[in-house]
């Protein structure tokens, strides 16, 4: 199988509040939206915020629909960059869950929480290269 993730969609409790934190937040504009589903072409997959009834029908999930122990993340270039995008999460409705700070491995790293719980890992690693298109390579 091919090493690949194609689209990453994350339940959400209120679409129209969804689609703004990210929007505002990060100022990501959507591809496609729907009545219950909006999708954001990112650098290589797609991220999609559908309403969390209709992906639990849909994936025949039973039983508490949790968002499980995953963290996504959005590096950046440098370390003041991880600093401005979390004030303007935070801004936009991101709740703080770890302010940003220089972990034992190295880099720069802080964690929000979108308005539905999601949590965002927003990092600077000077090992890992991140082009103008936002693609990550491991190692420098």
């Amino acid at each position: 199988m091919q090493q690949q993730i194609s689209l990453i969609t994350l339940g959400v409790a209120d679409l129209a509040r969804a689609k703004r934190f990210y929007t505002e937040g990060f100022g990501w504009a959507p591809v496609f939206e729907a009545a219950d589903i909006a999708f954001f072409q990112m650098n290589g997959l797609m991220l999609g915020l559908w309403d969390r009834a209709a992906l639990a029908e849909d994936s025949a999930r039973t039983g508490a629909a949790g968002s499980g122990s995953v963290a996504l993340a959005h590096n950046v270039g440098n370390r003041e960059a991880v600093d401005a995008a979390i004030d303007q999460l935070v801004a936009a409705g991101a709740s703080l869950l770890r302010a940003p700070d220089a972990p034992l491995h190295g880099g720069y790293r802080g964690y929000v929480a979108d308005p539905d719980g999601h949590v965002w890992e927003i990092a600077w690693n000077p090992s890992w290269r991140v082009d103008g298109d936002g693609r990550v390579t491991f190692g420098v």
